[in-house]
């Protein structure tokens, strides 16, 4: 075994070590605390809906014009849309893609903000500026216009690339924000000795630097899931990506386009994407405002 695989492992180790103390704090403390149990219920029942509610409710995009806009009723349990299609089945249907559009913007946005952030701060010197001259550029455009001009040029037709235009202008602020911890951790006692104890640079960064801002990682995580949501839908409402017609923003962009505001039998046409994607937010609010409160040790002794 090489340095290098011997270094690897032992990142890895600590890695795991470190994650497991952090999941044991989180089980101490989240699990107790309402708003969090409230906001992680709404989003596990978003995720169950989109993972089996098309298995049970499977869609039917044939069109029945003699059927359009029916009341909700058993059949149809919030009616049809203006071409006869279940407008549950399709909400259950278009959840699939709006959530994996939103997990991974995270996933990418979370990836690049915390490398970057440890490397910044870590290293420092000539790198840290770079990614700061970096990072203050992204901040300072507005970050919507800019994703509606890249969707106007680049062709979006499944969400890991929608992810990928989204998640460009979603790293930056957390980067800054990892960076600045970082700074503060390495100058604390533990850390000094650590150094002293000439432990390895993977247990530093593992088990007393990450574990320290882990908690900040996924509340973070949680609320650009929130806003690629948002973004998502405002950018399918403008008719800038091709998907399936079952997608929210594509059911409110339809809703939009025939006039469904001035047509009472279309109310629940264009209400229902609303409401989902507003409790939706809701739900991620909650357990952003829970998890704060749990895992952050100034606002847990208030």
């Amino acid at each position: 075994m090489n340095k290098l695989q011997i270094r690897l492992k032992d990142y890895f180790v600590n890695l795991s070590i470190s994650f497991k103390l952090w999941f044991k704090n989180v089980k101490q403390n989240v699990f107790t605390n309402k708003k969090a149990m409230w906001g992680l219920g709404i989003l596990l029942g978003f995720l169950l809906f989109s993972l089996f509610g098309p298995l049970i409710w499977p869609y039917n995009p044939i069109t029945d014009e003699n059927n359009k806009f029916l009341a909700p009723s058993i059949e149809h349990i919030f009616g049809t849309d203006n071409l006869g299609r279940d407008l549950f089945r399709q909400m259950v249907y278009g959840s699939r893609d709006v959530l994996t559009i939103a997990f991974f913007t995270s996933v990418f946005s979370v990836f690049i903000g915390v490398l970057l952030g440890l490397l910044s701060g870590l290293v420092g010197g000539w790198l840290d500026n770079l990614i700061m001259m970096i990072v203050n550029l992204f901040l300072t455009i507005p970050s919507f216009p800019i994703m509606l001009i890249m969707a106007s040029f680049f062709t979006i037709e499944d969400p890991f690339t929608f992810a990928l235009v989204l998640s460009i202008w979603s790293w930056a602020g957390m980067c800054r924000a990892v960076r600045s911890q970082i700074i503060s951790l390495r100058e604390r006692d533990f850390i000094l000795i650590c150094k002293v104890e000439n432990l390895s640079r993977g247990h530093i960064i593992f088990q007393e630097l990450l574990p320290n801002i882990y908690s900040y990682v996924l509340i973070n995580f949680i609320q650009i899931m929130k806003g690629a949501i948002t973004s998502s839908v405002g950018i399918m409402m403008l008719g800038l990506a091709a998907f399936e017609p079952s997608n929210w923003g594509a059911i409110l962009l339809r809703a939009k386009d025939i006039g469904a505001l001035l047509i009472p039998e279309a109310t629940l046409f264009w209400l229902i994407p609303i409401l989902s994607i507003a409790l939706f937010q809701t739900g991620a609010i909650l357990l952003v405002d829970g998890l704060d409160e749990a895992l952050n040790p100034r606002l847990r002794r208030n």
